[in-house]
């Protein structure tokens, strides 16, 4: 005799634990890397922790995001430049 569905299943994984309000903050506010022109390079900060070299230009906009890290780089006086007051 078959046994009923499910019964000899593995157990169902624990949910994650909640993301820690220190790591919450830097998911919804990435780095801001203030440059000077439209075509960038990142690498994730090199070493170990990075991540290929990749390279992006702004075209029409003042900034841009990597795929990779999330790190926004955006050109100075722009948009997204933390450093111009009222942005």
């Amino acid at each position: 005799m078959a046994s009923p569905p499910g019964k000899n299943s593995p157990p169902a994984s624990p949910a994650a634990p909640p993301t820690p309000e220190s790591q919450r903050w830097f998911m919804d506010h990435p780095e801001v890397v203030v440059v000077a022109t439209p075509k960038v390079a990142c690498d994730g900060g090199g070493g170990a922790l990075g991540h290929p070299k990749v390279w992006y230009d702004m075209s029409e906009q003042d900034f841009v995001e990597c795929k990779y890290c999330d790190r926004v780089f955006a050109l100075k006086n722009g948009s997204h430049d933390p450093g111009v007051p009222g942005k």
